[in-house]
């Protein structure tokens, strides 16, 4: 026969817990492999393994010729597999459940629709294709759970406790599907803890702690010699009350186990004892005692095993002879049931009367107490939120943002270029509200300084300043203010009016005393000061906050819709068990990422529209730009935002850290932006920070596109800066983001 799967010395750790132990076995083509044993043994983990989504630390294996770490893709071409827990979508209905696993296999539409009608023939979900998946019973749940594991005709199928919490009829219904399977020629590899079902198995293998004890065909493992070693027999005894006269079997002479199975118990005892000699064990009011010869079931196969496996795991012999009455005889202590069991029969506790009352008012605080340090302790995310945003927004608020506005950029314009003039423009520096960052010769440069944002202030000194200085005439220099950020403006403003008449009144105390006579007149002839400052506010002269604070609100909004809803929609399905059901299917990385942002993307879009509607007819606030560029630098930012709450998926591993996460990302985003506060006023650690955090290049693409009318090429540094942070963060993500489980 062909071998499908081959397993050779198989290991997989979780730190310092072996899970996997040098596991190895083999299946063949066509046959139902039971692996059996109690839970946390390794069955699900050997499963995870065999299907591709969980590396092993040691071994190897190969399935239908595939290796399980280089050929892992192949695999899931090949395979279906059913988890141990419902983990289809519950609010997609059957139809649409199962339609998608044929979609996510490549299934051409026709191909699709015939296996569609086969799968639910098979089934029988016919009169369920519109319900939701999640108002289905539990073994409906499990048959769609098989028609959508079956959807593309797979050779191996994998099913992690199928049966796992459903009720008997439906176990035995699904069970007649899995022998309809296998008489298909389709390999079923099945876990479970039922011993009836490996019953029903062609091959079976034991796992216990970890290790494969034991691996064959059910009739093989029964004749085992450990078994039932050579001078013994195994009898069922049939009374009633069997949990009672357990111990009474086990403390027989010549009894080496016992154990309940259902209403009878199975015995381990030498050849030397007869059916009378167990007859006489029970008292008569118990009534008849029915007492036979029986083969050994595999319940009893993996009983003996396992107690031999744990006595030798202590470096203990497995007992043959010497039974507990014997030990007993010997001056040995009792075992472990002995005494438990026999304070509970020779003592009778009463309660005084005291113990009686009402618990107190703060019973089990301790305990709650300790319980709740407990989940704090094993929740890192908790303990970093809880520490690290106050510190945070410490120093946040105490060392990078600052409300005295300082060093506004400006550009000089001088038409003049003589000492007067000169003398001018170092009154602006001086001041250390404005900082000149460029001087422009000529209007093309002033104006496009203002519109690419380099500069919040320009000052235009006339050509005849220092002439008309001298002749006695007052001059005027103009001063434009970008309006659009009210606070800076509002600060420009006052300080330009402060530094005319400031310099004026230099000049006039100068001029007065040497001469009798005013300074300066104006055009009418009228007394006036020397230097007229004449500021205009540019973009928002009203000096509206709604102009500088809702444009902001745009991207702020975007990335808050963004980065929420991608991040808690992975995150959710990796709670629900969904995306480990995707893993093992042959869907790309890529492919399911991008399916997967898609929709939000789109939703963001929509809310970009919404939102720049509210601006305009809501709050007035005109775009002076091009709004296709607008819309396509804002579908970029989209882009960005989508990939931080797939960054944040790959870090959060439920729900709640998610919003940790996604909170600590926001903090900075709101306060160092530039939304709220003036980038130009933090400390420069804190204004290189602000570089990295992609909202604050398209705050500025926002307000220089809305406020100021900026194109493309003013607007170039802040595109540019937006694309290298989207690829840096949707590079980063997708390396993070492994189609695996860890």
């Amino acid at each position: 026969m062909t071998t499908v799967i081959k397993v050779d010395q198989l290991s997989r750790e979780f730190g310092s817990l072996k899970a996997v132990d040098q596991v190895s076995f083999t299946v063949q083509r066509g046959a139902i492999f039971g692996l059996l044993g109690p839970n946390g043994s390794g069955k699900s983990t050997i499963i995870r393994m065999l299907c591709g989504v969980l590396e092993p630390t040691g071994g190897s294996a190969q399935v239908l010729g595939y290796d399980i770490v280089d050929d892992a893709e192949m695999i899931k071409r090949h395979i279906g597999y059913m988890s141990q827990s419902f983990s289809l979508y519950a609010d997609l209905s059957v139809r649409e459940n199962i339609e998608f696993y044929g979609r996510i296999y490549g299934l051409s539409p026709e191909k699709l629709e015939q296996r569609f009608q086969e799968i639910i023939e098979l089934t029988s979900l016919q009169d369920r294709l519109d319900q939701l998946a999640g108002n289905l019973s539990g073994g409906w749940k499990q048959r769609l759970a098989l028609g959508c594991a079956l959807i593309h005709e797979p050779q191996v199928v994998f099913l992690d406790e199928p049966t796992a919490g459903i009720d008997p009829v439906a176990r035995r219904d699904l069970w007649d599907l899995l022998f309809q399977l296998a008489g298909q020629g389709v390999t079923l590899f099945v876990t479970t803890h039922y011993m009836d079902e490996a019953e029903r198995c062609s091959d079976v293998g034991y796992i216990y702690n970890s290790h494969l004890i034991v691996c064959g065909k059910p009739n093989e493992l029964k004749q085992l010699p450990t078994v039932t070693p050579e001078g013994t027999a195994r009898w069922e005894i049939e009374t009633a009350n069997p949990a009672t006269l357990l111990t009474t079997f086990r403390e027989m002479p010549g009894v080496r186990d016992a154990t309940l199975f259902g209403q009878t118990i199975h015995v381990l005892a030498d050849q030397s004892l007869s059916e009378n000699d167990f007859t006489r064990q029970v008292p008569h009011e118990f009534g008849t005692v029915q007492v036979r010869h029986i083969t050994p079931s595999l319940e009893d196969v993996f009983v003996t095993l396992s107690r031999a496996e744990e006595l030798n795991h202590q470096g203990a012999a497995v007992p043959t002879t010497v039974t507990a009455s014997q030990q007993r005889s010997e001056g040995e202590p009792l075992d472990h049931r002995e005494q438990v069991a026999l304070p509970a029969q020779t003592q009778s506790v009463k309660r005084p009367a005291a113990e009686q009352v009402t618990p107190g008012i703060l019973a089990g605080f301790w305990a709650i107490l300790v319980k709740e340090f407990s989940h704090v302790r094993r929740e890192p995310s908790t303990l970093l939120f809880v520490f690290a945003v106050p510190v945070l927004q410490t120093l946040i608020f105490g060392f990078a943002i600052d409300t005295e506005i300082e060093n506004i950029p400006t550009v000089i314009f001088n038409l003049d270029g003589r000492a007067s003039s000169r003398e001018l423009q170092d009154g602006f520096a001086n001041t250390r509200t404005f900082r000149i960052v460029e001087h422009v010769y000529n209007h093309e440069d002033f104006r496009n300084a203002f519109e690419s944002g380099r500069a919040k202030v320009g000052v235009t000194i006339p050509p005849d300043y220092s002439d008309r200085l001298l002749k006695g005439e007052q001059v005027s220099v103009q001063v434009l203010i970008d309006g659009s950020d009210s606070q800076v403006a509002t600060t420009a403003l006052n300080a330009s009016n402060l530094l005319g008449f400031n310099l004026s009144t230099s000049m006039t105390r100068s001029f007065a005393e040497n001469l009798n006579v005013v300074p300066a007149r104006d055009a009418d002839g009228q007394p006036a000061l020397p230097v007229e400052i004449r500021p205009r506010l540019l973009y928002n002269p009203d000096l509206d906050s709604s102009y500088f604070f809702v444009p902001g609100l745009v991207g702020i909004i975007l990335q808050l819709v963004t980065l929420f809803l991608t991040s808690f929609a992975i995150v959710r399905e990796r709670e629900l068990g969904t995306l480990e059901q995707l893993f093992v299917t042959p869907v790309s990385k890529s492919g399911l990422l991008l399916g997967k942002l898609a929709p939000y993307a789109l939703i963001g879009f929509v809310e970009t529209l919404i939102v720049l509607t509210l601006m305009v007819y809501f709050f007035g606030v005109p775009i002076h730009g091009n709004l296709w560029e607008l819309l396509l630098l804002s579908l970029l930012f989209l882009v960005c935002g989508l990939g931080l709450g797939m960054l944040v998926s790959t870090i959060a591993r439920t729900q709640l850290q998610a919003i940790q996460f996604a909170f600590l990302i926001m903090l900075p985003s709101v306060l160092l932006s530039g939304f709220m506060f003036p980038r130009s006023q933090m400390p420069l650690p804190i204004y290189l920070v602000t570089f990295i955090i992609p909202v604050t290049y398209f705050l500025e693409i926002l307000r220089g596109i809305v406020l100021r009318g900026a194109n493309l090429t003013d607007l170039l540094p802040y595109v540019l800066g937006l694309s290298l942070c989207c690829i840096a963060i949707i590079g980063f993500s997708l390396k993070r983001f492994q189609k695996q489980l860890s």
